[in-house]
């Protein structure tokens, strides 16, 4: 079994703190995310996103895979994952 991994780390305050999320194949590298990041408008990494990037992905990966247990090729998937967020009370 193929086993992927990701870390983060936080450091100080949840309001005034940050963190940095790394994957094991490096496609992520210490990428900065903040209280700011994840709930108010400022861009840059968040977890929420994160999570819809991979159920997206996934669920476009097997889509394809059913199709082509029909021999049908697709020419492109497209997906979107919103998942929930969770608004914070600090």
């Amino acid at each position: 079994m193929i086993e992927k991994f990701a870390s983060a780390i936080w450091k100080g305050t949840l309001k005034d703190g940050g963190g940095a999320i790394t994957s094991q194949s490096g496609a992520l590298a210490d990428l900065p995310y903040s209280f700011a990041t994840r709930f108010e408008d400022t861009k840059g990494a968040n977890p929420e996103e994160l999570i819809g990037a991979a159920h997206a992905a996934c669920y476009a990966m097997f889509l394809s895979r059913l199709m082509g247990g029909e021999k049908s090729t697709p020419e492109q998937i497209g997906a979107t994952s919103t998942p929930c967020l969770a608004r914070s009370t600090a």
